[in-house]
């Protein structure tokens, strides 16, 4: 005859169980979901290969050298080092330092460079002889550059002949920053399912909380400086340059315009609240949730080039490692 506590643990056995049981199932129905996502597949169309941890991990360093080099660059005046790997190793171009005159900016600039270094070693040395080769990077300032023709599909700038130089001042970096940041918290939310080590999953998870704040930092200094604050006893005032926020929604909609038919990148202000309008630094759904987008969405974005391809933008020569190539949003 079974005692209480015989009672108790076969209850919790079973609990346990059935726990274990639904966690497999869910991690089979996302690992199948997420895979064709991670492929640029639509519905219907057979995927080529099965997408691996080691695969996920590569498609984000590659998103880690772009960011890493930008910061170093207007931080350091130079590229990150150590970029060896499989696949075709590129350098990164074209950037340069940063004259920053806000202390505040500069401030923060140093930290995310810091961050997205780190984020490019670790994920190196977590893929060991598997990681790959930084590719080709433009991050140069020319009129048919990534940069200007982001700018150009934004709005931001319209001749064919002018350029945009994120290097030029505080203003123009963080519009620069905020062309790559909220695309690196998409790229990690929408790759979250796609992770089956439990380990893996829990540092993506990481990285994707850092680069979250980054993307905050990065939209809260711009809208404050859109706005302008009043003077204080401890700092000067702020002129108000409403310019910002209105090329922040530009970038936003570009990416829309990138990424498919939904609506889901917004800007930085006018966010309708109970008071009036507010500040949108936090980008959600209706639930408060964090959107995400998948591998070829992404690519859509850096290649800035909503057909389906396998290079361009700031990649001129593509991604390294098995995913490569963008959605096809034509």
């Amino acid at each position: 005859m079974m005692t209480a506590d015989d009672q108790l643990i076969e209850a919790l056995d079973a609990r346990v169980k059935r726990r274990e049981d639904r966690r497999d199932f869910f991690r089979l129905a996302f690992g199948a979901a997420a895979a064709g996502a991670a492929a640029g597949l639509i519905p219907g169309q057979a995927m080529a290969q099965t997408v691996t941890d080691a695969d996920v991990l590569n498609f984000a360093l590659n998103l880690e050298y772009l960011e890493a080099n930008f910061y170093s660059f207007a931080v350091n005046g130079t590229a990150i080092t150590g970029i060896d790997g499989t696949g075709a190793q590129g350098s990164a171009t074209g950037g340069r330092k940063v004259n920053f005159t806000d202390p505040v900016v500069a401030a923060y600039a140093r930290e995310i460079a810091q961050d997205e270094l780190a984020h490019v070693n670790f994920l190196r040395t977590q893929l060991g002889s598997a990681k790959v080769a930084q590719p080709t990077i433009d991050l140069g300032t020319s009129p048919s550059g990534a940069f200007s023709s982001a700018a150009r599909a934004a709005g931001i700038i319209t001749d064919v002949s002018a350029s945009f130089d994120p290097y030029a001042s505080d203003e123009n970096f963080l519009l620069g920053a905020f062309i790559f940041e909220d695309v690196g918290v998409t790229a990690y939310k929408g790759a979250a399912p796609l992770i089956t080590n439990k380990t893996y999953l829990e540092a993506a998870a990481g990285i994707l909380a850092v680069e979250a704040y980054h993307a905050g930092l990065v939209r809260t200094v711009l809208y404050r400086k859109g706005i302008g604050t009043p003077a204080t006893a401890t700092a000067p005032a702020i002129a108000a340059n409403p310019a910002l926020i209105t090329y922040a929604g530009q970038i936003s909609d570009a990416r829309d315009s990138l990424d498919g038919s939904s609506d889901d990148d917004q800007g930085i202000a006018n966010v309708t609240v109970a008071e009036g309008s507010g500040s949108n630094i936090a980008p959600l759904d209706a639930n408060g949730i964090a959107y995400s987008r998948s591998t070829g969405q992404v690519l859509n974005i850096v290649y800035l080039n909503k057909a389906q391809v396998t290079m361009g933008g700031f990649f001129p020569a593509g991604v390294n490692g098995n995913i490569k190539t963008s959605a096809n949003n034509a």
